[in-house]
């Protein structure tokens, strides 16, 4: 319709084609010869079968381009659609085409009083009750229905709504891209959408142009009456292309007429802000005009007023200030003289007050030197006799486990006499009998010698025999490897052969007569391409075999995933209890000491009452006392709770470090220290840290702030660990108190513990959390390094081309080339970045050590099991050029110290093995036993057998490993499959965290955060002045 109109108008365009489907709808429809009528003509015998109807299906319509027979099935057939190709199948076209519904049956259940029957059997025209007793078939209702709603829509203007859908699994916020381009091919969307792109969706007559955007050129709209050149005026004033002028219409690409619009309403908007203004001027003046003159007539008024009431004021001030000048001098003269006879009086009732308190404080201070010498010398004396009854206890008891030893080793001395002698009789028959075997074994010796120089003649001959065998077996080895390279060609030539064929078939698929010829010729190629099948069939079997093995990997890391996530849910289960019996533990009272617990000390109740006093009058806190502390301890943090901006700040700025110290964890521990958050039992202080810390790390620039945030919070946690304690308030008491001399050491040593602060249960879960920060930024920097040094690692498997000893060959008596070691190169580069980026960020050298130790884990992982998977990586060349790799991270991790790699090298056994077994001679020599322990100790027997089999000699032509071995080896592979639960020989990669609590407590330093002086960004926050006051 479109295109239609553009010929009308006469406007430049070119006529664009799109596919009709009428050639389709004739092949189905048409009569007589359509498949619908052909159908419903075989319906109409009983005798007729899928298969007759097929037969004459295809008797009629063969010469059809739609219509194609399949290669399998005499009744199948193939129809082209506009989308692509399907296949039907006519087993039971036939039974179901018939419609075996009667319309009296239909109008009888219609007519029923059941609602639900009634529904479902609606009445039918009059037309099909006509008609009820003639033949009716499915396809032809649905074609009379299909010409009905064609009908409806040619007399409509119908607007369609394409559906599509997104998924072939019915789940939200997925879309498959091919599937959905596929149904919008179908749907003839992509044809429509070319064809209005490359039109003009937008078209308006001159007149209805003129008449909206006439706006734009005023100058012209007086002048001249020409609608067409009006319009073309609008148009090269707006500096538009994409326009057509037609007859009656102009046409515009789409986006178009959004310019006009956007230049026509910024017309009409300046044009209606002139007149706004103007009016408003008008306005505004005569206001002014009338207020200015109301204010003049307004101040003259009031300022009279004013002046008169302030004279008034003035008098009146004078005459009262009078006035108030006898009456205060009357008013103090009274009071003086009444102040005066009363200061007397109190003076002396206090005098005699404080001079008998003076005197009965003499008397009791006397008193109590007095009991306090005769308790001191009570005690004293109590205390010198226990002491001398535990040190006699003490003598006595090492005393006689000195005695006892003594007596041992007498007993011992006295056994020993008797045994040497014993012992000496016993070495002089023994001497006798060893000299008789000797004489013994000389003559054994003798005839043994004799009897090896035989058997020495002998294997040489065997020798001499086996060398001349194995000289023949090389030459039938090199004779078969030419054949299979000859075999190889023949096959590559006739599966050329066979792609032309083909080509020439589809291009001549009207001419019968060279098709017969072409399928004589396509037989006898098969049959010899049979034969170079049944070759290729075992390299087959090796691929299929390394697929099972990749789905058996699949299998287990979707078991491992499920049990991740099942280990995740545990671990949520089990916080949650903690917390619970955190909670119960605390809110539980601690009960004081039984008596018998005390008495058994050794003292007396006075002396215990003594020795477990607190400030506090009881032995233990009372539950209104815990309370009041609490509520004590919990004020200074709930008058602090709106200064979180400092560390919010802190958390949010790169505050840097000095001297090694993080400078935002040391500000953040003394602001929590000096607002006591620590001592509290509620606060929320803490979840807005973590919560802070969690926004920070999920930002998109995070992934470069890992290292230092790694650095910040394993600082604040080492600071929480070394200076924090469980308060003892929650501890259980323990069930005896040493008495005596161990007791007052444990008392000292309690009181000397001063440095650390108390700590309550939202702080000891702040410093879980904290805990579970730091792994999870171990593990997040830990996985970002894996991703970005695997793509290198698959470099650096397999060497490149210009290495390898195809292009370059060597003599075998010449030493193997130095590869080029570029991709290590980039290795070493990137290992000497994230040193720099970890120092620079001042992380532990702890942390530094377990990330490089678990980084070179996962480079002999995926490097070993590359090695496994790829038959191409394991040559003799590409070994040497992973050697020379490997040295160069030998050389990196010396260079490195002990103190960052760690024990980074032995993580690389397996490669390092693997790659040693490559490089090594002569492997034919070797046993099982050899390669086993000597060679390759770390991998299993399925990982030695996998790569003798895989391995090839690509530079010297040499061969791998003996038969023999390699079967020894398959046979115990085969038992080992039996008993193994997993057939595997990959190498699983270790997600956990390597490290726990008490491993950094150990390990991370302390850190001194009181010479960290407080940035100059963050002085003006009012809740940092006492950083500034500190330092």
């Amino acid at each position: 319709m479109e295109q239609e109109e553009y010929k009308s108008e006469k406007i430049n365009w070119s006529y664009i084609e799109f596919i009709d489907n009428q050639d389709m709808l004739d092949l189905i429809e048409k009569k007589p010869i359509g498949i619908i009528a052909l159908l419903d003509e075989a319906c109409m015998f009983p005798k007729s079968t899928h298969a007759t109807f097929a037969s004459k299906m295809f008797r009629n319509l063969s010469s059809h381009p739609r219509l194609e027979k399949t290669k399998f099935s005499e009744t199948d057939f193939t129809i082209s659609h506009y989308a692509g190709k399907v296949t039907y199948q006519t087993d039971s076209f036939l039974e179901k085409n018939r419609d075996y519904i009667v319309a009296e049956h239909c109008n009888l259940l219609s007519s029923s009083r059941c609602s639900l029957v009634s529904g479902l059997f609606s009445s039918l025209p009059e037309e099909s009750l006509r008609s009820s007793y003639k033949f009716s078939s499915v396809a032809s209702r649905f074609k009379q229905q299909l010409q009905a709603l064609m009908e409806t829509l040619s007399s409509t203007e119908p607007h369609y709504v394409r559906c599509v859908k997104p998924n072939s699994v019915n789940r939200p916020q997925l879309f498959e891209n091919q599937s959905v381009l596929h149904q919008l091919r179908c749907g003839g969307v992509l044809e429509a959408v070319r064809i209005s792109l490359a039109g003009y969706p937008t078209r308006r007559t001159y007149a209805e142009f003129v008449d909206r955007f006439g706006v734009l050129v005023p100058e012209l709209m007086f002048g001249s009456h020409d609608e067409r050149a009006l319009t073309e005026a609008v148009l090269e004033k707006m500096k538009l292309d994409n326009f057509q002028l037609g007859r009656n219409k102009v046409f515009l690409r789409a986006g178009q007429i959004a310019i006009l619009d956007v230049r026509r309403a910024e017309v009409l908007d300046n044009a209606a802000r002139r007149i706004q203004s103007c009016f408003r001027t008008f306005a505004a003046r005569k206001e002014f005009v009338k207020t200015k003159k109301a204010s003049i007539s307004l101040q003259a008024y009031c300022r009279g007023c004013f002046a008169r009431k302030m004279y008034k004021i003035r008098r009146e001030t004078a005459a009262a200030i009078i006035l108030q000048k006898y009456a205060r001098r009357l008013l103090l003269q009274r009071n003086y003289h009444e102040a005066c006879s009363a200061a007397l009086l109190i003076q002396s009732c206090i005098r005699g007050f404080i001079a008998r308190r003076y005197f009965s404080a003499i008397r009791e201070q006397k008193a109590a030197l007095v009991i306090q010498s005769f308790w001191r010398k009570r005690k004293v004396a109590m205390l010198f006799q226990h002491y001398k009854q535990a040190t006699i206890a003490i003598q006595c008891a090492w005393r006689q486990k000195l005695a006892r030893r003594e007596l041992r080793k007498l007993r011992m001395t006295a056994n020993e006499a008797g045994a040497l002698r014993e012992a000496k009789n016993k070495l002089e028959k023994k001497l006798d009998d060893l000299t008789l075997r000797l004489t013994l074994e000389r003559r054994m010796r003798a005839a043994g010698e004799e009897t090896k120089l035989v058997e020495i003649s002998k294997r040489d001959k065997i020798i001499e025999t086996l060398s001349a065998e194995c000289a023949a077996a090389k030459l039938s080895a090199r004779s078969e490897h030419d054949k299979n390279l000859i075999l190889q060609r023949q096959l590559d030539d006739s599966l050329r052969e066979i792609s032309m064929l083909r080509s020439n078939k589809i291009l001549k698929a009207e001419e019968e007569n060279e098709n017969s010829n072409l399928k004589n010729i396509v037989e006898s190629l098969s049959e010899k391409n049979s034969l170079l099948e049944n070759e290729l069939s075992t390299a087959r079997k090796n691929s299929d075999d390394t697929m099972e093995k990749l789905k058996d990997v699949e299998g287990k890391c979707t078991r491992l995933q499920q049990n991740l996530d099942k280990l995740q849910e545990k671990l949520t289960n089990l916080e949650n209890e903690n917390h619970v019996l955190r909670q119960k533990a605390f809110s539980i009272t601690p009960k004081p000491l039984p008596e018998k617990f005390a008495n058994s000390t050794g003292l007396t109740n006075s002396e215990q009452k003594r020795t477990f006093e607190t400030p506090p009058p009881t032995k233990y806190p009372s539950p209104i006392q815990h309370s009041t502390g609490s509520r004590r301890a919990r004020l200074p943090v709930e008058r602090h709770e709106g200064n979180h901006e400092i560390l919010l700040s802190c958390i949010k700025e790169n505050l840097g470090f000095k001297d090694g110290k993080p400078v935002a964890a040391c500000i953040i521990y003394r602001c929590l220290l000096h607002w006591r958050a620590f001592e509290s039992e509620r606060t929320a202080i803490f979840d807005h840290v973590i919560e802070a810390i969690n926004d920070v790390l999920k930002a998109k620039e995070a992934d470069g702030r890992l290292p230092y945030w790694l650095s910040n919070t394993s600082a604040l946690l080492c600071l929480l660990q070394k200076n924090l304690r469980s308060n003892g308030f929650f501890g259980t008491p323990s069930r005896r108190s040493a008495g005596g001399l161990g007791g007052k050491l444990a008392q000292l040593a309690g009181r000397g513990d001063t440095a650390q602060v108390d700590a309550r249960y939202p702080a000891i879960l702040f410093k879980q959390q904290l805990t579970a920060c730091v792994e999870k930024i171990f593990g997040q920097l830990r996985d970002n390094l894996k991703k970005e040094i695997s793509p290198l690692l698959s470099l650096c498997i397999q060497a490149p081309k210009s290495t390898r000893p195809g292009k370059a060959p060597k003599a075998p008596g010449v030493s193997a080339q130095q590869p080029s070691n570029s991709h290590w190169d980039n290795i070493v580069s990137f290992l000497n970045l994230l040193m720099d980026t970890l120092r620079e960020n001042h992380v532990p050298s702890f942390f530094i050590r377990k990330l490089i130790t678990q980084l070179f884990s996962f480079v002999n992982i995926q490097l070993f099991n590359s090695l496994l998977l790829r038959r191409e990586c394991c040559t003799f060349s590409n070994g040497e050029y992973v050697k020379a790799g490997l040295s160069l991270l030998e050389k990196w991790i010396t260079d490195v110290s002990e103190e960052f790699a760690g024990t980074s090298w032995h993580e690389l056994n397996y490669i390092r093995q693997a790659v040693g077994f490559l490089v090594i001679h002569q492997k034919r020599k070797k046993t099982l036993e050899e390669i086993s322990q000597d060679l390759c100790p770390s991998l299993s027997l399925r990982q030695i057998y996998r790569i003798c089999s895989m391995y090839w000699d690509d530079k010297y032509n040499t061969q791998g490993i003996s038969n023999e071995v390699v079967a020894a080896m398959r046979e115990m592979v085969n038992k080992d499959t039996q008993n193994l639960a997993s057939n595997s020989f990959l190498l699983d990669d270790d997600l956990s965290i390597p490290f726990s609590t008490e491993d950094l407590s150990i390990a991370i330093p302390a850190i001194d955060y009181a010479d960290v002086e407080l940035p100059e960004s963050l002085h003006h926050y009012p809740s940092a002045q006492f950083l500034l006051t500190a330092s």
